[in-house]
């Protein structure tokens, strides 16, 4: 599989901070000092009291499978050699949602809706992405 013009994320100053979190293996998220509100995605203010006091936790790295789909036809050229794969929305047990592609692991196990799930990172051409790592075992 050819990743030369795989479309990576452009970090900017409200995102820099994920990415880097990202880099070092931790999943981050923003959280209002003030109200603690959480924030699915990275703002300079919070978007639920406009303060400015916005801190970045490390997430525990499971969640909830709010949705998923099956690519089968690629968007793009360098997605190609890649279907089928699978893209999730997790919601995350801090509050706030990421979306990633599975891992072939994890599309192998029970994934559906509902599931509990553990993100993990995957790199591409040095950039750690976010990815369905697995799918926890229902108990």
């Amino acid at each position: 599989m050819s990743l030369n013009n795989y479309p990576l994320p452009r970090p900017n100053a409200q995102t820099q901070a994920y990415w880097d979190g990202c880099a070092q293996g931790e999943l981050r998220y923003q959280r209002c000092a003030k109200c603690g509100h959480v924030q699915c995605i990275p703002r300079s203010l919070c978007e639920q009291c406009q303060g400015a006091d916005l801190q970045w936790n490390a997430s525990a790295h499971s969640g909830t499978v709010l949705t998923f789909t099956t690519v089968y036809r690629a968007p793009l050229p360098v997605f190609k050699d890649m279907v089928p794969y699978v893209i999730a929305i997790v919601d995350m047990d801090e509050g706030f949602r990421v979306m990633a592609n599975a891992l072939p692991a994890a599309q192998q196990g029970a994934l559906e809706i509902g599931a509990r799930v553990r993100i993990g990172f995957k790199d591409v051409h040095g950039m750690a992405l976010p990815v369905l790592e697995s799918v926890e075992d229902a108990k």
